[in-house]
């Protein structure tokens, strides 16, 4: 048996030894280092059969140091929003961000909405060309605070498939904390004006869906609005819950008198629900 058979059985046998790990290193990208964070791309379990190619599931996962927090698309108080380019991804008509259910933060003497430890932004993909590959390309810009805040950035890269995936269990975590989106009547939701002020105050009334905690999130027509984060307020009867805020935080222009849809955000223990209701 001469030599150089031996080095390419070798070789070979090399290769098929580390094929196990590069499939498992195609389920997600590598890890992009900030200074208190890191951020990488990963593929949901996408079984081309059953979406027939319309669209693929994966997530964009931060990873923050203990201490540290990260903020939602609305981040209260103080703090910055992220934000997501998957420009220069080959074959990707769309790529949709959503959010899982936030927590509140005590955040330099306000309040601010997001994320400790560390979160999954679900990403739906929709290809241009479903017969062709797929690479998501993503930048993510988003900021991280302690007691303090810095700015912070990544980039990751990732070929997507119709295939299994070892990160779809923890993706599939992330898509059951999505709100759940529903109608006013759903949860009992109603809104009022309380005063005539220049500022009105805005009392919210609900349902309780249990004994939970129950947090809500407000939002005006578009991202120039910045509501305050709603307050409890007493009174309630039994199975119902109150809440109350300023009509504060609109853009320029905007009259506080006049009827707008607001978007709520309601968390309650491990249940979440996005509801738009009439402000009249």
């Amino acid at each position: 048996m001469n030599i150089r058979y031996l080095l390419t059985m070798g070789a070979a046998a090399t290769a098929l030894a580390v094929l196990p790990h590069l499939a498992r290193a195609a389920d997600a990208s590598a890890w992009s280092q900030d200074i208190k964070s890191a951020v990488r791309l990963i593929a949901g379990a996408n079984d081309q059969a059953a979406n027939k190619g319309a669209a693929l599931r994966a997530g964009i996962e931060i990873k923050l140091q203990p201490g540290w927090h990260t903020y939602w698309r609305y981040p209260g108080d103080s703090g910055v929003p992220p934000r997501f380019s998957f420009a220069g991804s080959e074959n990707i008509k769309a790529a949709t961000v959503r959010f899982p259910a936030p927590v509140l933060f005590a955040d330099g003497g306000g309040q601010s909405i997001g994320y400790s430890d560390s979160v999954i932004f679900p990403v739906t993909i929709v290809p241009k060309d479903p017969a062709k590959p797929v690479i998501a390309r993503l930048k993510i810009e988003y900021a991280v605070c302690e007691k303090l805040c810095v700015p912070a950035e990544g980039k990751a890269e990732l070929p997507m498939s119709a295939a299994p995936s070892t990160q779809d269990a923890a993706l599939k975590g992330a898509e059951a904390r999505l709100p759940k989106k529903v109608e006013a009547a759903t949860l009992g939701l109603s809104l009022r004006r309380v005063n005539d002020a220049a500022k009105p105050l805005v009392a919210v009334d609900l349902k309780a869906g249990g004994d939970a905690p129950m947090q809500i999130f407000a939002e005006g027509p578009s991202p120039e609005w910045a509501l305050p984060i709603p307050k409890p307020a007493q009174g309630a009867p039994a199975g119902r819950r109150h809440f109350g805020f300023e009509l504060d935080g609109l853009p320029p222009g905007a009259d506080p008198k006049k009827p707008y849809d607001l978007t709520f955000t309601v968390v309650e223990g491990d249940r979440a629900y996005e509801v738009t209701a009439r402000l009249d």
